[in-house]
């Protein structure tokens, strides 16, 4: 089903261009980012029901103005005469140059943006709309998954069902361009939480993508094995500390690729100078089976998008490329810094907020190897399932990665033994030039967010294929 734009933004649509031919009589480059996004969040678990307003919705609009040396930015969330609009954003370009030059922080000069002239839409598909499954369906088909679980397991003590579902509608408008686009993403989780002889354990899957409802059924059918991850949890033992070889499952790979080379070549990062990767650029820093990708266009996740919240198109960036660091991922006035081509990265947790370099579809490129082949290479080492959270240290290339559980490898055999939870550490390079097997089945996760700022979030998705490595473990 074709998901529909905003009625709301439509409706705003021409006055938001007068404002653009207004504004234009005093600004060299003037745009408009216009958004209106709405969603809901939907629980279910032993003790009732939850249904709120999604995190994600938003509606309002951001204008950016070049003030004669750089950019400034201007955000409201209501219409205003247009007389009165122009008014508010020209004082709020001057008091900002105007705070800046008396503050005596230096002022950067930035070149004027050179746009294309570009004019579509984008509307993505989904196999329900939102809208066409009322709240009381939803919530019954979450309690019969939940109550699908408590049939199966005697152990289980609690099991909550969460389904999210996002609208998102955009409009961007300059003098060169009128972008629109409107496409729906949902995300959903399983929380089984059992208990045996007074020792409790919880595990959790995870599910999204460009979906709407239709993604209740991919979870109803993962709810056995939700609950057998998490009884298999109550034997796990804890991993002695060392190096081994390991083979990490896409999840994993993604938490690698996201922490690794994700934050590590946000390219406004460079222009801060707090990414040792600018240093490396042109230089092998992993296998030569690495190959590494980011990008709206690059795969169809959560973060696919035509057009980015500075209005530049979705782009495919190859990061790494056979081992050697190519390039960044760039939001625009990074890119006019930096003097380089922005490569759709510019992205917003909302329209009150900055646009930074920002992830998107971050993954590793599949190899030739079969997952059977790369087990039965390892003497002893572990597979590594399970992505729960990840720390990056973009100055110092240093990565953590916390994993749920590794499967025992001896002898080229899964042993049936468990670990259980897995902290993987270590430097960047020496991790990724350890890889020796890449798997050639590629999935991708996107039931997760990134911080970045003063703790801004946006969608992201990230995997990979089933690659093998060295690593340390604890």
């Amino acid at each position: 089903m074709r998901v529909e734009g905003s009625e709301f933004l439509r409706g705003a649509k021409s006055d938001l261009e007068k404002l653009v031919g207004e504004l234009a009589q005093y600004f060299q480059y003037v745009s408009i980012l216009a958004t209106d996004s709405w969603g809901k969040r939907y629980g279910v678990q032993k003790s009732g029901v939850q249904v709120e307003e999604s995190r994600w919705t938003e509606r309002g609009f951001v204008a950016r103005v070049f003030n004669g040396r750089n950019y400034s930015e201007y955000s409201f969330n209501q219409l205003q005469p247009v007389a009165d609009m122009v008014d508010a954003v020209r004082e709020a370009a001057e008091r900002s140059l105007r705070r800046m030059t008396q503050a005596g922080a230096p002022v950067a000069r930035l070149p004027l943006i050179e746009e294309t002239e570009t004019e579509g839409s984008f509307h993505g598909e989904v196999g329900i709309l939102p809208g066409r499954m009322s709240v009381a369906d939803k919530l019954a088909r979450l309690a019969e998954i939940r109550d699908q679980a408590f049939a199966q397991s005697e152990r289980l003590v609690d099991f909550r069902a969460i389904y999210e579902e996002v609208q998102v509608a955009k409009v961007f408008l300059s003098q060169r361009k009128q972008l629109e686009q409107a496409y729906v993403w949902s995300q959903g989780y399983l929380f089984p939480i059992v208990r045996r002889d007074g020792r409790t354990k919880r595990a959790f899957r995870a599910f999204s993508g460009l979906k709407g409802p239709e993604l209740l059924e991919e979870m109803a059918g993962a709810v056995p094995a939700s609950i057998q991850l998490a009884e298999s949890l109550l034997d796990a033992a804890a991993v002695p500390p060392g190096e081994y070889e390991v083979i990490c499952a896409p999840e994993v790979v993604g938490l690698i690729a996201h922490e690794a080379f994700g934050h590590g070549v946000e390219m406004d990062m460079f222009v801060k100078k707090r990414a040792k990767a600018e240093e490396y650029l042109g230089q092998a820093v992993a296998s030569p089976l690495v190959t590494m990708h980011d990008g709206a266009a690059a795969a169809c996740h959560v973060s696919s998008y035509w057009f980015d919240d500075e209005g530049t198109p979705a782009g495919d960036t190859i990061i790494i490329d056979a081992g050697i660091l190519r390039t960044g991922i760039s939001d625009l006035l990074s890119a006019l810094r930096l003097g380089t081509p922005p490569t759709g990265n510019g992205k917003r947790e909302s329209f009150e907020r900055k646009a930074y370099a920002r992830m998107t579809n971050t993954f590793f490129a599949p190899g030739n190897d079969r997952l059977e082949e790369m087990i039965a290479s390892i003497r002893h080492g572990y597979l590594l399932d399970g992505a729960e959270s990840g720390m990056e240290d973009p100055k110092n290339w240093g990565i953590q990665c916390m994993v749920l559980r590794g499967q025992e490898i001896r002898d080229g055999r899964l042993t049936g033994k468990l670990v259980s939870p897995v902290l993987m550490t270590g430097y960047v390079p020496d991790l990724l030039r350890s890889i020796s097997m890449v798997s050639g089945e590629v999935r991708l996760f996107g039931s997760g967010a990134c911080g970045k700022g003063h703790k801004e979030w946006a969608k992201v998705s990230d995997g990979g294929p089933y690659i093998k490595a060295k690593a340390r473990l604890g």
